[in-house]
């Protein structure tokens, strides 16, 4: 009789647990917008809307708590980590500020590999845009830019801006549905097609405008009225989007 294979050697891997599913269908629904900041986490509702029982369900909210998802309240229960001022102020940035070092590392480009990394992540965008995709709409963001800051070639770098993913992720979610009405999933694939040939054509300046523009915070016009108020830096950089009184 012949022995199995080693636990090593099988060519199947376990299918994912109830509580990694139910981890990652909450984790989307939260980076989708469709629970915001502060929203109340209700068991409840999500055993029914997720197809999970309770226990499942509270393994994947001890987990999206260690992510810094969810946050438990006195009288409450789990909720949405909400967001202030401050927090955005300094998660866009220091984003920003990462991204421009790492453009200003990386272009032009100097690895082939890491340039292909970029074009296959937007490849991946324009498919699920014609798709109409609108699940993954910030993951495929996250993805780009992250393969962005990758052609510096600076794992350090690389590592603090993968470090704040999820935090990252909840603000290109929050800009997402702050211009989800005026750019729909494909024109939003062609801008960031056109950042990538200027990237390409080697301007790291020219990147970096199109990268930083006043669409890129879009969500900051909508959003600061919601929030509590932050420090004085942070306020008059929230200032600056609001246009004349």
């Amino acid at each position: 009789m012949s022995k199995p294979l080693p636990r090593a050697g099988r060519l199947v891997s376990d299918p994912p647990s109830l509580t990694a599913l139910a981890a990652d269908a909450l984790r989307s629904k939260i980076l989708r917008g469709e629970l915001r900041p502060g929203d109340r986490v209700v068991e409840n509702r999500l055993t029914g809307e997720l197809g999970v029982s309770r226990p499942p369900l509270r393994e994947a909210m001890r987990i999206l708590e260690q992510e810094g998802l969810l946050v438990q309240t006195p009288r409450v229960g789990a909720v949405v980590t909400p967001l202030t001022m401050q927090d955005v102020y300094e998660i866009v940035t220091l984003r920003e500020n990462l991204e421009a070092m790492a453009v200003r590392l990386g272009v032009p480009v100097k690895s082939e590999s890491a340039l292909a990394a970029l074009r296959e992540t937007l490849e991946v965008m324009t498919t699920h845009a014609a798709s109409g995709r609108e699940d993954v709409a910030v993951e495929d963001s996250y993805r780009f830019h992250a393969a962005l800051v990758a052609l510096a070639g600076h794992r350090r770098l690389d590592e603090s801006y993968r470090s704040l993913s999820i935090q990252l992720q909840l603000c290109m979610s929050m800009n997402r549905s702050a211009r989800a009405a005026d750019e729909t999933l494909v024109e939003r694939a062609e801008r960031h097609r056109r950042l990538f040939d200027l990237v390409v054509a080697g301007d790291p300046e020219a990147v970096l405008r199109v990268m930083h523009d006043e669409n890129s915070r879009s969500f900051v016009r909508t959003i600061e009225t919601e929030l509590a108020d932050g420090s004085p830096s942070a306020q008059a950089w929230a200032a600056e989007f609001r246009g004349p009184a």
